[in-house]
């Protein structure tokens, strides 16, 4: 047995299980809240992608697909944030940057093997690949709906120029017989009540809620990533195994910028809570290498894992310690991202 049990080892162990229950209590609380504002909704969750209530509005798409704390919209999983920017733009960039990433997977895999899955590097990147290859179907199957939508607006607005021709000539009609004001207030009300109908975004389901949960534990994961393999790896561990290289420093480099260029066209939410999915991957990754020492394996893919020496609690507190920034750190991009947005647009205004 290669994991020998120190009592400071309880101090490890105490750490992961400790942001373990404090992770499922938050999502348990938060995600039950966000069920019971979808049922205040009146939104029945029946299909896999979106609610059986409502159909795609394309002024929906544009003006109301907002993000509040728990509701996911299906239209923010594809649509962008950028009023009018056609959903073909992100649907592209997400299939560019799954074929490059799998690219790279497929170049270290040949050059290490399968023992790169030791690697908490590898496991996320996996994992960026994965939200890649779910947004893309989803993106996909929106941009179906947009242009579906899209032909359907435009058939029905011919037919509002013939509604609209219709109400002119009864609106002269009333204006002769009460002097203009009752044709005037038919007119309005007409048109009103044909132009200014809107539906509610869709509330999304499994694979949208499933895709949502990827972004947010790639968010944090990738930036954790790359902060400790430029702070840490590169200028004070760097051996046989965590080798520096073309392909290691490209591998923490093009998942990030992927990400962040999704971010910075896609209208996901980004709420705290969920910072607990970030925190169970990377609990999971722990035990996982627990678990493998458990059975026998004789090194550490990281030193700070390391439950041999007395300063193991140190290193593991720190290692639970900078998940909080580096989550922090992503929220705080897309804030910046929706604030220039915003700003923006009321210049515009």
């Amino acid at each position: 047995m290669a994991l020998e049990i120190h009592w400071y080892d309880s101090i490890c162990f105490s750490i992961v299980v400790i942001s373990v229950l404090g992770a499922l209590y938050a999502l348990r609380l938060k995600e039950n809240q966000a069920r019971t504002e979808t049922k205040s909704s009146n939104s029945k969750n029946e299909s896999l992608l979106v609610s059986s209530a409502g159909t795609v509005d394309i002024s929906v798409i544009d003006d109301e697909c907002v993000n509040s704390l728990s509701h996911v919209g299906y239209c923010d999983l594809w649509s962008s944030c950028y009023k009018g920017l056609n959903p073909f733009w992100l649907l592209g960039l997400r299939i560019f940057a799954f074929v490059v990433l799998c690219g790279f997977l497929v170049w270290d895999i040949q050059e290490w093997g399968l023992s790169i899955f030791l690697y908490y590097t590898e496991w996320t990147f996996t994992l960026v690949i994965i939200y890649f290859a779910v947004g893309t179907v989803i993106s996909a199957h929106g941009c179906v709906l947009y242009y579906t939508k899209k032909k359907d607006r435009l058939d029905e607005f011919e037919d509002r120029e013939d509604l609209l021709k219709d109400d002119v000539e009864q609106n002269n009609i009333l204006s002769s017989g009460n002097g203009g004001e009752g044709g005037n207030d038919y007119c309005n009300r007409n048109l009103q009540s044909q132009l200014d109908g809107k539906e509610n975004n869709e509330i999304a389901c499994f694979w949208g809620y499933l895709m949502q949960t990827l972004y947010q534990t790639c968010a944090g994961a990738v930036i954790l990533t790359d902060v400790v393999f430029w702070s840490v790896i590169v200028p004070f561990l760097s051996s046989a195994h965590l080798q520096v290289d073309v392909l290691s420093c490209s591998m923490h480099t093009v998942n990030g910028i992927f990400l962040l260029l999704d971010t910075s066209l896609n209208n996901l939410p980004f709420p705290w809570f969920r910072f607990g999915y970030f925190v169970l991957w990377s609990c999971s990754y722990v035990i996982f290498q627990w678990i493998i020492h458990a059975c026998g394996f004789t090194w550490w893919p990281y030193p700070f894992l390391d439950m041999s020496t007395p300063a193991a609690p140190f290193w593991y507190f720190c290692m639970a310690a900078v998940h909080i920034p580096c989550y922090g750190i992503y929220t705080l991009l897309v804030k910046a991202k929706r604030s220039i947005i915003l700003h923006v647009s009321l210049i515009n205004s």
